[in-house]
């Protein structure tokens, strides 16, 4: 007697969610891991500038009184953390669009 879900297994299962690399399939192993690199440092980056913006924005609002100090701090706050959140986004947004465009 046959199950209704095949001869598959977990992996089966779990193989099927797990988001594919959409355009970037083709890149190969090396490709992957620079893409990966790239999007990691850029992280890096946006989150090096938020903490920078925190630091100016106390620094501006409590010793020299500078509110402008602390208005560019909070631009760099939320610069800094939109920009990990697009970056976080992009494998999602460029699988979820090239599945559309197929």
């Amino acid at each position: 007697m046959q199950h209704a879900a095949g001869q598959g297994d977990i992996n089966t299962i779990i193989g099927g969610i797990e988001p594919g690399w959409g355009p970037f399939g083709d890149l190969g192993a090396q490709g992957k891991v620079i893409v990966q690199v790239v999007m990691a440092a850029a992280i890096l980056i946006c989150l090096a500038m938020a903490v920078w913006g925190a630091a100016r924005q106390r620094i501006g609002a409590t010793t020299t009184r500078d509110s402008m100090s602390a208005e560019e701090g909070k631009g760099l706050i939320i610069a800094g953390l939109t920009g990990v959140f697009i970056i976080g986004s992009l494998g999602t947004l460029f699988t979820i669009v090239y599945g559309m465009a197929i």
